[in-house]
Formats: C-alpha cells, sequence, structure tokens
C-alpha cells in the first residue's frame, strides 16, 4: 500500500481515503471509483474493471485492518452501482467478499456489509437469483444478529430480496429447497422467523409451486409450530393453513405417502398445537388420499387411538382424532382379504359399461401409483384388467400389533379400548381369512379383557369373542390352530378330565359341540366356552358381578341353546363339583329368569316329557342328604322365582289339578324341606290357592288336553269365585294378625 504502482488503476488519494478512519472520506473515495469504473464501462474496458474490484475485494475488503475492509466495501457498491445493469456480469465477484464480512466480529463492520450488499442487490435485481442461495444463507444468519442495527440492515436487505424474487419468473426452486430443508431446523428464533416468512412468500407466488416440496420441509415447519414465541407459532400456523388449503384445492399432485409417516410422528406431540395440527393435517389426509394411506395404518392407529380417551381439556384433538379414525376404519375392503392384485371385468373395450358397473368404480383416480395393464384376448365382450394395488395394501399384521398392544397396556383409556375392540370386530367382518392367522395370539387377552371394569367394554370384547366363534373363516383354519396349538394352549385351557364312564360323543367332533338344532360353531366356540369357564373358576368375583351378564350377552350375540349345550357337557365333566354346582345355579338362574333366555325356555316348556315328575323323585331323594344353610338358601330362591312374572304359566298349570298333580306334589315337597321361614310362608299361602280338584273338573265333552299350559274352557266359575273368596279373606285375616304384631313391635321400641 506504500506505492502507487500497487494499486493502479486506483490512485493513491483514493487509496489514503478508502483506508481512512473517518466514513466521510471512504465516500468520497467511493465517489471517485464509481467515476473511474463508469469511465472504464464507456471504454468497454472489462479487465480494468475485474482488476478494480480485484483490488477492493482482497487488498481491502478482506484485509486485517478494520478501516482497509469498511472502505473496501463502500468501493465494491460503487463499483457495482458503476455498472449497472452490466453489475450481473461480475456479480460473483462483488457478493462473495462482503457475504465474508458478515460473519466479522465488529458489529458495525456486519452492518456496512449489510448496507454494501443491499446497493449490489439494488443495481442487479434479477440477476442476482442465480446467487440467491448464498444471499439467503448469509441472510438468515444476519436475521438471527444481536446487534440492532445489523439486524435491521438485514430487515432491509431481506425485504429488497423478497421483491425481487415475487417479481421474477426465473427463481429455482429445486435449488433452493435443500437449503430450505437444512436451514428449517435451526433452533433460534429470529432465523425461524425469517424462514417461515421466506415460505409465506414462495406459497405466494403463482408461479412457485412449493407444494409438490413439501415432504421435504413439513417435518421443519411442525418443529417450528412448537416454538416459545407466540409470534412465531402464529405465523407457521399460518403457513401450514395456506398449505393445507392448497393441499385441498389440487390433491391429486400432493404426495400423500410421503408426508404420512411424518404426520404420524407429530400426531403424537405432547405440545398441543402440534398434535391438533398433525392430527387434523391426518384427516384430511385419509378423507382425500384414500386407500392410498392403508400402508400407513400402524402408525396411524398408534398415534390416534391414545387421543380417543382424552378428557374436555383436549376435546379438539379428540373430536379429529375420532375422526381420523373412523374415516380409517372405512377404508377397509372385503377384498382386502385376498391378494394385492385383484381382478376386474370390463363388459367392453369401448367403455360402455351401464349404469351399476360404473356406479361400482373404484376411487383409484385419487391414487397416481395404481398401474392398469390389459391382458387376455381380443374378444370385445370381455376384458380382464389387473390393477396393482400394492400401494394400497392393508397392514394387517401392523395393525393386528398395535391393537394387541393397546389391549396389553394397563393405562390404557377406556375409550381407546372400547376402539381397539370395534376395531378387532370390523377386521374379523371384513378380512375374516387373514385375521384368524392372529386369533391365537389375540385369544388369550380377549378373554382376560372380559374382567374389565367396564359395561360397555366387555359388551364389545363379547362381540368380538362371539364372531371369532361363529365366523365360518374358522372352520378350518380355527380347527387347525387348535390342534396344532394344544400344547401351547393347554395352559389357558380349562382341564376337562375323560373316564370311560363320561366319554365324549363320537358321532360328534371335539371342535364342533353343538346342538343339532342349532348353527353349527367354529372349533373356537369350545375353546371359548372351556376357558371361559375356566376365568369364572379362577376369578369368583368375575363370575359373581359379572357372570350372568356376560352368559345373557352371549345368548344374544350366539345360539343360546348352543352355549348352555357346551357348558354342560364340559361341567359334566369338571372335576370341580363346588365350582360346577355353583355355575349349573348360576346357568339356572340365569335361563328362568332373563328376557334374553325367552325362546329357549319356550323350547323348554314345548318338550312333552315328564319334567314335575322327575322334580318330585327329586325332592324324595333330598331327604337322604344332609340339609345345609346352602341347601335351604338355593330353595328359598327357588321359591322366590315361583313368585316372579317369568313364572305366570307355572301358577297358571296349579288350576289345571288332574293334569299337574306331580307339580303340586313338587311343590309341597319344596314346602316340607323348608324350615317355618319367610319363603315358607310364601309357598303355603300359593298352595292355598290350588282349587279343589272337583271344581276344576272338565265335562266330558271337553276334548282332550294335549299341551301342559291348557286350560279347561267349561269351568263352573261360580263354586270357582266361593273358592277364591274364601282363600281371599285368609289372606285378609293373615294381614291383620300381621299388622296387629307389627304394632306392638313399635310400642316396644324406645323414642
Amino acid at each position: 500500500m506504500n506505492t502507487e504502482k500497487d494499486f493502479a488503476p486506483l490512485t493513491s488519494n483514493i487509496v489514503r481515503a478508502l483506508n481512512d478512519k473517518l466514513y466521510e472520506k471512504r465516500k468520497v473515495a467511493a465517489l471517485e471509483i464509481e467515476k473511474l469504473v463508469r469511465e472504464f464501462v464507456a471504454q468497454n474496458n472489462i479487465g480494468q474493471i475485474k482488476h478494480v474490484i480485484q483490488i477492493l475485494s482482497q487488498e481491502f475488503a478482506l484485509s486485517q485492518h478494520p478501516h482497509s475492509r469498511k472502505g473496501g466495501l463502500i468501493g465494491l457498491a460503487a463499483c457495482s452501482i458503476a455498472l449497472g445493469k452490466d453489475s450481473g456480469l461480475y456479480l460473483k465477484e462483488l457478493i462473495e467478499p462482503v457475504l465474508t464480512c458478515f460473519n466479522d466480529a465488529d458489529s458495525r463492520l456486519r452492518y456496512y456489509a449489510c448496507e454494501a450488499l443491499y446497493n449490489i442487490v439494488k443495481v442487479a435485481r434479477g440477476s442476482v437469483l442465480p446467487h440467491f442461495n448464498v444471499l439467503f444463507n448469509g441472510l438468515s444468519k444476519l436475521a438471527a444478529d444481536p446487534d440492532p442495527n445489523v439486524k435491521s440492515g438485514s430487515e432491509l436487505l431481506d425485504r429488497l430480496l423478497k421483491d425481487i424474487v415475487t417479481e421474477s419468473s426465473k427463481f429455482d426452486l429445486v435449488a433452493f429447497v435443500p437449503l430450505l430443508r437444512e436451514r428449517i431446523y435451526s433452533n433460534n428464533q429470529y432465523a425461524r422467523q425469517f424462514i417461515i416468512s421466506w415460505i409465506l412468500v414462495l406459497e405466494c407466488v403463482p408461479d412457485i409451486n412449493l407444494l409438490d416440496y413439501l415432504p421435504e420441509i413439513l417435518d421443519g415447519l411442525f418443529q417450528i409450530l412448537g416454538d416459545n414465541s407466540k409470534e412465531i407459532r402464529k405465523m407457521c400456523e399460518t403457513v401450514l393453513v395456506e398449505f393445507l388449503k392448497e393441499i385441498k384445492k389440487n390433491p391429486s399432485s400432493v404426495k400423500f405417502a410421503e408426508m404420512a409417516n411424518i404426520l404420524v410422528i407429530h400426531c403424537q406431540a405432547s405440545d398441543e398445537l402440534i398434535q391438533l395440527t398433525a392430527m387434523t393435517w391426518m384427516r384430511e389426509f385419509i378423507q382425500l388420499a384414500g386407500r392410498v394411506m392403508l400402508p400407513y395404518s400402524s402408525g396411524i392407529l398408534t398415534a390416534v387411538l391414545p387421543c380417543l380417551s382424552y378428557d374436555d381439556r383436549k376435546k379438539s384433538i379428540k373430536e379429529v382424532a375420532n375422526v381420523c379414525n373412523q374415516t380409517l376404519m372405512k377404508l377397509i375392503m372385503p377384498e382386502d382379504d385376498g391378494d394385492n392384485v385383484r381382478q376386474i371385468t370390463l363388459q367392453q373395450l369401448d367403455g360402455t359399461a351401464d349404469d351399476s358397473s360404473s356406479s361400482r368404480k373404484t376411487s383409484s383416480d385419487q391414487s397416481n401409483t395404481s398401474h392398469d395393464m390389459i391382458t387376455g384376448n381380443n374378444s370385445s365382450s370381455s376384458v380382464c384388467v389387473t390393477i396393482d394395488r400394492s400401494q394400497e395394501t392393508l397392514d394387517l399384521d401392523g395393525i393386528v400389533l398395535v391393537l394387541d398392544r393397546h389391549l396389553h397396556d394397563t393405562v390404557t383409556g377406556m375409550m381407546t379400548r372400547i376402539a381397539v375392540l370395534k376395531w378387532l370386530y370390523h377386521l374379523y367382518i371384513k378380512t375374516p381369512r387373514k385375521m384368524f392367522r392372529h386369533t391365537d395370539s389375540l385369544f388369550p387377552m380377549l378373554l382376560k379383557t372380559l374382567s374389565d371394569e367396564s359395561d360397555e367394554v366387555i359388551l364389545k370384547d363379547l362381540e368380538v369373542l362371539a364372531e371369532i366363534a361363529s365366523s365360518p373363516a374358522g372352520q378350518t383354519e380355527g380347527h387347525d390352530s387348535y390342534e396344532s396349538n394344544s400344547c401351547q394352549s393347554s395352559q389357558s385351557e380349562l382341564h376337562i378330565p375323560i373316564s370311560s364312564s363320561t366319554p365324549l360323543n363320537p358321532s360328534r367332533p371335539r371342535t364342533l359341540e353343538c346342538s343339532p338344532s342349532t348353527p353349527t360353531m367354529n372349533s373356537y366356540f369350545f375353546k371359548f366356552m372351556i376357558n371361559l369357564l375356566k376365568q369364572f373358576n379362577t376369578e369368583k368375583r368375575l363370575l359373581e358381578i359379572r357372570g350372568a351378564f356376560i352368559i345373557r350377552q352371549l345368548c344374544l350375540l350366539l345360539n343360546a341353546e348352543n352355549i348352555f349345550h357346551s357348558m354342560a357337557e364340559i361341567l359334566l365333566r369338571e372335576e370341580d363339583l363346588k365350582f360346577a354346582s355353583t355355575m349349573v345355579q348360576t346357568l339356572n338362574s340365569i335361563l328362568l329368569t332373563s328376557t334374553e333366555l325367552f325362546q329357549l325356555r319356550n323350547q323348554l316348556k314345548d318338550l312333552r316329557t315328564t319334567n314335575y315328575k322327575h322334580a318330585y323323585d327329586l325332592i324324595q331323594k333330598f331327604g337322604d342328604l344332609e340339609v345345609t344353610i346352602d341347601f335351604l338358601t338355593e330353595v328359598d330362591k327357588l321359591v322366590q322365582l315361583i313368585e316372579c312374572p317369568i313364572f305366570t304359566y307355572l301358577r297358571l298349570q296349579l288350576l289345571d289339578v288332574e293334569n299337574n298333580p306331580y307339580l303340586i306334589k313338587a311343590l309341597y315337597g319344596l314346602l316340607m324341606l323348608l324350615p317355618q321361614s319367610k319363603a315358607f310362608q310364601l309357598l303355603s299361602q300359593r298352595l292355598q290357592c290350588v282349587p279343589n280338584p272337583e271344581l276344576m273338573r272338565t265335562t266330558p265333552s271337553e276334548k282332550p288336553v294335549t299341551s301342559n299350559r291348557q286350560i279347561p274352557s267349561e269351568i263352573d266359575y261360580s263354586e270357582l269365585l266361593q273358592h277364591f273368596e274364601k282363600v281371599q279373606k285368609k289372606h285378609l285375616e293373615i294381614r291383620h294378625q300381621r299388622a296387629g304384631h307389627n304394632d306392638q313391635l313399635e310400642r316396644k321400641l324406645p323414642l
């Protein structure tokens, strides 16, 4: 710098002024440089122009002396102004030294660098676009600068650059996206704000289709959505809303599959805004993309199912998650039970199909991954078209794994468990053949779920088990798996000793335990009955609290006769006689009282058997047994049952004394077994209502009665009414006696 020759064509005065510490003198030098460069432009002296730029860059802008760097920056800006529209030819040489100064430790020098670049860009305008990435990279650093002056200067430059990009149609989005993808993961607030502002600008430019590159930046956008700054969160939310609008407008150009897993991850975020936004996107994706989302079903369910148990504090997320769950479930079709490739027969080559066939057209138009191949002969009547559905394959194994995991998880909410069971039921309906491959692994947990605290969960669980037990798909596969896994499942099955005195029916397979008059069940039905009884045996509280509820619901879902028939055969071979007795009592109570067993009761009543004689004979045998408290309790219960509405038919049969002598004898036998108790009095009063046989005798002309429940048509009503009046008088006397006894007790009680 000591000689004028070293910096030619710059004069010594210009060199001296550029190195001065005063801004005014450096500015004067810049004006001289501008004048000098204009002369070179007029002379078209490209060599001298490049030489001046090189000197200002290497000897000044990149100098070790701070004042020299400041002089070099203002000199480069002056060159750009002098070059005017020709500055685009020298932009690389002009920009690079300025950007280097962006990293300077001196904040004032960073500000001057920002000012110099502003002037360069302002002159060059659209010519700077080929260098956009380096400019953007430098600006992203200045956006997070701690100095307010530098930040203010960078904002001016940023706005100028945005105006240029908006005006131009030559923006290279392909080259920019990798840089955007890298910078979007910055944790700095200001850098994030800078990134979001640019995405907003690019989204608004008509000639720029940022939607094509959304999969590359979507994850970063959701990261920014969780920023601590409300302003940044709001900006990011706006960007995502705009993108979602574009997706709804142009679903055919959206890469749904590439973004599905990104949404799955953020649907599980702890931040409520991120989770709600991601879940909203997921809902739109499932509705717009349809079966394209099927391969991601397991991930979607992993994210969605826990949200179904949210309380009112997260009501919005819960509602959106519920829509996602329901919509995804509807995507599963019966054809998913087969191979990934299915065949469709078209009626004619020229497309003249009828309305019914066109109405069954699938939604493959939404998927740009479907590939059609026309195969077969040249006949115009029928063409076999194979449609590749490999991109729409149901991830059944993954779904079952997720559902099973949620059932095993002890912290799973009630609504989530219900949704899991609804999914299993839906899959057994739509894809039974494939689902039965998973039944052996699901079966133990489904049985365990019967002990759930929620009645609604148990009801849904029973629906699944009933479908497993009755599905035709389990007729062969269920039998095979049952036999092949007998060793593995022996620990979970009820032990049934087989002795010579109680052999199994050889005419019927062990896996098809059902009555000949009822629908045939598959092998899992008998397995279900065995394990259900075992569970009742090991969990006495379950039998006590929910046993009747479970059996009654099963009688609605399956055939009641099959259930009672199979349980009877199993209990015949049960070694634990106390449990067998308890179970028989429970089944009898259900059979005799529940409305669900109305049809079966009618079937039993219509049987022409000597039931009442058998009952009388049994009561005679009771005299040889030890009468215990438990025994008397059961007799007491039976008396109470006789008085319930369901046994109205039996009480009416007491009117037909001649045809039902053993019924009356059986009831008197029960009366004799009872001690003097309320049950004794209740049954005694009922038997006092039994009419005199002479009063109930039918006329000779009456046709013979063939049914146990028919009542004689001709009765002497006058004598019958007299008899009932006597009975009624007796009841009134007893009632007065009880009232007097109660009055005496009340007088004795202390006030």
